[in-house]
């Protein structure tokens, strides 16, 4: 198919998270992707920096998903997941059922990252009411969070300029402070200091009444803000209080998930199984469009065994959900994720990547580094109003063939975990000539 890219065509799509205006004047267009490597419409070739965006884990173009959508696409191109099924989907659930943690054995599908935080905090206030405490209806997010763009993840999101815009988002909201501390800078992995920020949770109860909390939400990673590792001992306190509490603990897993920190997902990195898990990106290599909530198995019996016979248990889920083809394309996902034995594989390379990533640390417009498994951020030294000179960086490293994501002047970096110690090396040298023009 030929694609027009004439400025009079490009006006027709509305950018999501760009500047528009700037974007169409000197479009960058990506036209084919191959393994770590992007080409763009003018024939450059462009590492990929950032996973696509966190979820292309496997490495672009391939052929086993391709083929895996092909032939679902031949069979089956879509059913209706109300009152029926396809074969698929009950596959994927089980696959993604064998690598999670604890009881997380409960699947809900969803067709994104946004999508399966709603679906968790509609669940967790469910369940409360299905067990009898209906009086439970707040959510307490984290600031400086990310959940999503709808009002669920909104709401409890704590990044800025993703809330100012849009009013009050979801009531019965509030939020404990994030993590990073002056003390964290250049720290590699886990901050020894901070764990007692997870009181706040504790502070909530005590302020609002436990009989009031419904849940709990938080990253293991704190990810599009720029790779906010945890404090040792931090996410394990705010199981405690949890448990204390009868209040749910739900990890949102969408970057963290399928090898991204060493481990299936972030709960296993460090070792504390929430109630519910979200996920996207990865599940299907970003092939195509898919989400999902994983729930520990009483959440499920809960709100199930409540409802009478033959009556809809919970009045919950999308047009998409658990998608034929999508499913197929997870499906083929995961089999490659145990094939290459990639969570492995990410695990083997994350001391090589952060020795080159960290090596950074002696530039003079570098005021912090943080990293942890295959994830990196490099916070640069703002230039006026905070993110414009993030936003020239990006632009100047995409010239130099490195496509990465800035988030205001962190540089976010989270290579495929099929990279090679060379492309890291690649990675770091465009960064370091880019960063000393500055």
């Amino acid at each position: 198919m030929n694609y027009h890219t004439t400025a009079n065509t490009l006006e027709h799509l509305w950018m999501p998270f760009t500047a528009n205006r700037d974007f169409k004047e000197n479009p960058r267009l990506f036209v084919k992707g191959q393994g770590v490597y992007l080409w763009t419409h003018k024939g450059d070739q462009v590492l990929d920096g950032v996973s696509g965006l966190f979820c292309v884990a496997a490495g672009h173009g391939r052929p086993e998903i391709r083929d895996a959508v092909m032939r679902q696409l031949d069979t089956l191109d879509y059913v209706p997941h109300f009152q029926f099924g396809a074969p698929p989907s009950f596959e994927l659930a089980r696959r993604i059922a064998a690598i999670t943690p604890g009881d997380l054995n409960r699947v809900f599908f969803c067709n994104s990252g946004s999508e399966a935080v709603d679906t968790a905090l509609k669940v967790a206030l469910a369940y409360h009411r299905a067990r009898g405490e209906g009086t439970r209806t707040r959510i307490v997010g984290r600031e400086r969070a990310y959940h999503g763009v709808n009002f669920g993840g909104m709401s409890v999101g704590g990044m800025v300029n993703n809330r100012k815009t849009f009013g009050l988002g979801l009531p019965g909201v509030v939020h404990m402070r994030h993590t990073q501390l002056p003390e964290h800078k250049f720290v590699r992995g886990q901050p020894e200091t901070g764990a007692l920020l997870a009181d706040d949770l504790q502070r909530m109860v005590d302020l609002h009444g436990a009989d009031t909390i419904a849940a709990c939400i938080v990253e293991p990673v704190a990810g599009s803000i720029g790779f906010l590792v945890p404090p040792k001992g931090y996410l394990e306190r705010l199981r405690a209080i949890c448990d204390r509490h009868s209040i749910l603990l739900i990890f949102d897993e969408v970057i963290c998930g399928f090898g991204r920190v060493g481990k299936a997902f972030g709960a296993q990195a460090f070792g504390v199984t929430p109630d519910a898990m979200t996920m996207a990106k990865a599940l299907t290599n970003g092939a195509i469009p898919m989400g999902a909530v994983a729930f520990r198995e009483g959440i499920y019996d809960t709100i199930v065994n409540s409802a009478a016979p033959g009556a809809i248990e919970l009045f919950h889920g999308y047009t998409y959900s658990a998608h034929p083809v999508a499913s197929a394309a997870g499906c083929a996902t995961q089999e490659i994720y145990v094939q290459e034995r990639l969570f492995e594989r990410a695990a083997k390379l994350s001391p090589a990547f952060l020795d080159a990533v960290f090596s950074l640390r002696e530039l003079p417009i570098v005021t912090d580094i943080r990293g942890y498994g295959l994830l990196a951020a490099i916070d640069v030294a703002p230039l006026g109003t905070p993110g414009t000179r993030g936003f020239q960086i990006m632009k100047q490293l995409y010239e130099a063939g490195l496509l990465v994501k800035m988030t205001g002047d962190a540089i976010l970096i989270s290579p495929p975990l099929v990279s090679e110690e060379k492309h890291f090396d690649e990675l770091v040298a465009k960064v370091k000539a880019t960063l000393q023009k500055h």
